[in-house]
């Protein structure tokens, strides 16, 4: 008999069986030990991951700070703020919000008549009659 006949026939070391295909016995203490230590492992790889992607935007933001101090700009939320304060500033006394401005020519029916008047100047005399009507 040879070695592995021996193994399928359960002799020989107990691990031999695994191998060739053999049933393996589950420990169900060793299986939840596993699934910890792999949880962990996962958590551990997470925090690292995080971090090294922490210190690379700390790395970005310095660069980014020697720009905006070269070129003299602003931070973008810093600029923001600022012009959330002049509008909060320059509405200080009043109850309502600030009004938008108003585009010329929306909104203005003595605009609209003269334009109406214009163009019915131009037009042939069988088309003004048509339009007064």
């Amino acid at each position: 008999m040879n070695f592995l006949m021996k193994a399928a026939l359960g002799g020989g070391p107990p691990d031999v069986g695994k191998m060739l295909g053999g049933e393996e016995e589950k420990d169900p203490e060793a299986e939840k030990e596993k699934e910890e230590e792999r949880q962990e492992a996962l958590r551990q790889e997470e925090d690292e991951r995080k971090a090294k992607h922490a210190k690379m935007e700390a790395e970005r933001e310095a660069l980014r700070q020697g720009i905006r101090d070269k070129y003299g700009i602003k931070k973008r939320e810093v600029a923001e703020a600022e012009a959330q304060a002049a509008m909060e500033q320059a509405s200080e006394g009043s109850l309502t919000r600030p009004k938008k401005a108003v585009p010329s020519g929306c909104g203005d029916d003595e605009e609209e008549e003269n334009i109406m008047d214009t163009m019915m100047k131009y037009l042939p005399g069988p088309l003004q009659d048509m339009l007064k009507k």
